[in-house]
């Protein structure tokens, strides 16, 4: 019988420990079932601001209507698209079966994100990177859904294991 290797999670280095978020820290997870899937090398880590060639530090940016900015005015958009594009080439070339991405980012936020005023205030909604992964047929938790992901996972495992599924 042939050992079927575990389904691979695309998910933000930050919640990983990086410190590739834009304040230069990171978000680490620590919740169990995360560092299980982490033990078992299941994670593709990205960062797609870092890869779409922003610093860490940058200054924070919000999506304000179609564009990714930053409070004093400097459009980022063009760096965040690259990057959800190389994040999605990674999940792609890894054969990723879904993503964990950091919730309330301009990039990877799959359920909210900041409004664009930069006030604190979040609005439904959708980073870059999480956008074009959905368009592209992933299935996106936030660090805030692992027990929605280990559904999916248990899914997908089901499917992969029963032949005719």
């Amino acid at each position: 019988m042939v050992k079927r290797m575990p389904a691979k999670i695309l998910v933000s280095a930050c919640l990983l420990g990086q410190q590739v978020r834009y304040d230069g820290g990171g978000k680490l997870c620590d919740e169990a079932r995360f560092l299980r899937w982490q033990a078992e090398g299941r994670f593709v880590p990205v960062c797609p601001e870092v890869a779409g060639g922003l610093p860490t530090p940058r200054p924070p940016a919000q999506i304000r209507g179609d564009r990714v900015v930053t409070e004093q005015g400097d459009d980022l958009t063009e760096a965040f698209d690259r990057g959800a594009e190389l994040a999605l080439q990674a999940a792609l070339a890894h054969g990723v079966a879904l993503a964990i991405l950091k919730q309330s980012s301009p990039s990877c936020g799959s359920l909210f994100v900041y409004d664009g005023t930069f006030s604190g205030v979040k609005r439904p909604g959708e980073g870059r990177t999480a956008a074009l992964l959905r368009k592209h047929g992933f299935k996106v938790f936030g660090e805030d859904q692992l027990e929605e992901a280990e559904r999916e996972l248990a899914r997908l495992e089901r499917e992969r294991t029963e032949p005719g599924r």
